[in-house]
C-alpha cells in the first residue's frame, strides 16, 4: 500500500498497536495562565510566560517546491518555562487570491502532516483550497520531523511489531507476556524520549495548534482534520471556542465514548466493510472466495484462526502473525479503491505465503524494503493513545469485553480484544474522563461522516455534530474512510463553499451515493 492511508487509525490488539481512545477537556489556556498585557503578532493578549511562543516569528525557507519552518513550543504547557520542543512545518502558498492559512492534519496519531503536504497535497486538499489558502502541514509533538518519540532501533521494532505473541490470546500467560512486552517497550521509549513521553497527549497538541495559529498571524483558526486529526480539531474547539474560524472535522471520533465502546464500534465497522468487500468480490472470477458473503466471512475467520495457531514464515526471516494479518486485512478496507489488494492477500496467505500480507503491514507502519522506518507511527500512536485514555486493568472486565466483541463482530471481534494491555505498564498512565465537547460560542463547525466508514463510523460524526453547539453534519453515502476529496462533488462543494466563501449549509446535508 505504500504509505499509511490518510487518517489511518486501527484498533487492533496487536503487541504494539492500541485502539483509538480519545478524551477531551473543557478548559482553555486561561484556566492555567491569567491573561496579562503581552501582545502577539495578532495583537491578542497572553500570559508573559506564553508570549515567547505565541509571539515567535516563523522563518520560512524554500524546501523544494514548498516553504518550511520550525516553530518552538513548550515541552509542558502547564510549565511553559520548563523546556522547549520543536514543531516542523511546511506550506504551499496560495496560488491565487489568498484568504489566509489553512492548517491541516491527516490523522494518526502519528501520521506526518509535513509529508501529507510534501508528497500527497492533491490527496489532502482540492485545487479550490490550494488556490485560496496557504496550505500548512505540521508534524504534531512526538511525530516525525518534530521533536519525536523515539524508542527502538529498526530491528528491535521489527521484533515488537511482527513477532508472534506467546500463548493463546486472552489467557493469563498471553496477558502476562503482552504486559511484559509493553513494559520493555515503554522503558525504551522513556530512555530515548525523556520527558516528552509524558507530554504528547492530544490536549497538548491542541494548545500547539492555537500557538501555530497565532504565529501564522491568524486571529481565528482555519483547519482541516481527518480522522484523529478531526479529533484534534474537536479538542481544539473545546479548548478555544472563541478562536474557531472555519473548522472541518472529517471522520471524527466521538470524545464521549469509553475505550471499550470505541473498540466495539470499530470491530463492527471493519467487519461490515469486510462483508461489503466480499459481496463485491465473489461475483468476480478472480475472487478467492465462493458462496455467499456469510460463507466467505466464516472462511476469513478460519484463516485468522489458522494463522494464530501457526504463523507463516516469510522469505526475509520475519513471520506473519495473526495480529499482522488483521492489519493486512483491515488496512485495504480504508479505501474502496484498495479492496482488490485483499484478493491477493487472501490468495497468498491461503497458499502459505506471507510476503504480500507483510508488505501491506509494512505500508501501514511505514517500514521500508530495507528494514528502516519512515517516520515513527508505531511509537507515536502508542505514546499518544496511552496518554489519551485510561487503560482497563481488570482482567475479568477485559474478558467480558472480548465476549461482547465476539458476539457483535463474530468473525473479527476476538482479534480486536484486549487492546488495553498495550498501556497497562506504560510509563505514564492516564485518568482523563471521556466527555462530550460542546464548544459553546464557537463559529459554525463542519462535521463530515461516511456511511460505510470502518474506522470512524458514521454514528460518531452524527454524535460529534450534535454535541458541538455549532456543529453542522455533511454525510457522504459510500464506502471508505473519510469523505472530503474522494470524488463526491456534493461533499466537496459543501466543504469548499464553507472554507472559501464562509457559506454554512442551512441544515445537515446528506449526499447521495456518487
Amino acid at each position: 500500500m505504500g504509505r499509511a492511508p490518510r487518517g489511518v487509525v486501527l484498533a487492533v490488539a496487536a503487541a504494539a498497536s492500541v485502539g483509538i481512545a480519545m478524551s477531551g477537556t473543557g478548559c482553555g489556556l486561561s484556566t492555567f495562565f491569567p491573561v496579562v498585557d503581552e501582545s502577539t503578532p495578532t495583537g491578542e493578549k497572553v500570559d508573559a510566560a506564553l508570549e515567547p511562543f505565541y509571539g515567535q516569528v516563523l522563518r520560512w525557507e524554500d524546501c523544494g517546491d514548498f516553504q518550511c519552518a520550525t516553530a518552538v513550543a513548550p515541552l509542558d504547557w502547564d510549565a511553559p518555562t520548563a523546556g522547549e520542543i520543536e514543531l516542523a512545518l511546511i506550506r504551499q502558498p496560495a496560488r491565487g487570491e489568498r484568504i489566509g492559512s489553512l492548517l491541516m492534519n491527516p490523522g494518526g496519531p502519528g501520521v506526518s502532516g509535513y509529508d501529507a503536504v510534501a508528497t500527497s497535497l492533491d490527496v489532502a486538499v482540492t485545487d479550490a483550497l490550494q488556490d485560496r489558502y496557504d496550505i500548512v502541514g505540521f508534524d504534531p509533538r512526538g511525530v516525525g520531523r518534530s521533536t519525536a518519540v523515539d524508542c527502538l532501533a529498526p530491528k528491535e521494532l521489527d521484533q515488537l511489531l511482527y513477532a508472534p505473541a506467546r500463548g493463546v490470546r486472552g489467557t493469563n500467560d498471553w496477558l502476562t507476556s503482552q504486559n511484559e512486552l509493553t513494559h520493555r517497550f515503554g522503558q525504551a521509549c522513556l530512555r530515548n524520549t525523556g520527558d516528552l513521553l509524558a507530554n504528547v497527549d492530544t490536549a497538548s497538541s491542541a494548545r500547539d495548534l492555537d500557538m501555530l495559529r497565532a504565529a501564522l498571524g491568524e486571529e481565528q483558526l482555519a483547519y482541516l482534520g481527518y480522522s484523529y486529526g478531526a479529533y484534534l480539531g474537536t479538542v481544539y474547539a473545546g479548548l478555544f471556542p472563541e478562536k474557531v474560524g472555519r473548522l472541518v472535522l472529517d471522520g471524527p471520533i466521538d470524545p464521549s465514548l469509553t475505550r471499550a465502546a470505541i473498540t466495539l464500534a470499530q470491530a463492527v465497522g471493519f467487519e461490515t466493510a469486510l462483508r461489503s468487500y466480499l459481496a463485491a468480490c465473489i461475483p468476480a472470477a478472480s475472487c478467492p472466495f465462493q458462496g455467499t458473503a456469510d460463507d466467505a466471512l466464516q472462511v476469513v475467520r478460519e484463516i485468522l484462526d489458522a494463522v494464530a495457531r501457526n504463523p507463516i514464515p516469510s522469505t526475509d526471516g520475519r513471520v506473519l502473525s495473526v495480529d499482522s494479518l488483521l492489519i493486512a486485512i483491515a488496512a485495504p478496507l480504508y479505501l474502496k479503491e484498495t479492496w482488490p489488494v485483499l484478493d491477493t492477500v487472501f490468495t497468498t496467505v491461503v497458499a502459505g505465503q506471507a510476503e504480500v500480507a507483510l508488505s501491506v503491514v509494512d505500508g501501514y507502519y511505514g517500514r521500508n524494503p530495507d528494514g528502516d522506518y519512515s517516520g515513527n507511527l508505531p511509537e507515536a500512536i502508542r505514546a499518544v493513545n496511552c496518554l489519551d485514555h485510561t487503560a482497563q486493568n481488570n482482567v475479568e472486565v477485559m474478558k467480558e469485553e472480548a465476549r461482547q466483541l465476539s458476539k457483535s463482530a463474530p468473525h473479527l471481534g476476538v482479534y480486536f480484544a484486549f487492546g488495553d494491555v498495550s498501556c497497562l505498564s506504560w510509563p505514564f498512565q492516564s485518568d482523563l474522563e471521556r466527555v462530550a465537547i460542546a464548544a459553546p460560542g464557537a463559529a459554525p463547525i463542519l462535521v463530515l461522516g461516511t456511511t460505510g466508514d470502518p474506522s470512524t463510523p458514521h454514528a460518531w460524526a452524527v454524535a460529534v455534530a450534535s454535541q458541538l453547539e455549532s456543529g453542522v453534519l455533511v454525510t457522504r453515502t459510500g464506502e471508505g474512510h473519510t469523505a472530503f476529496n474522494k470524488g463526491d462533488t456534493c461533499v466537496d462543494a459543501a466543504v469548499e463553499q464553507y472554507l472559501v466563501d464562509g457559506v454554512v449549509p442551512p441544515a445537515d446535508v446528506t449526499c447521495p451515493a456518487a
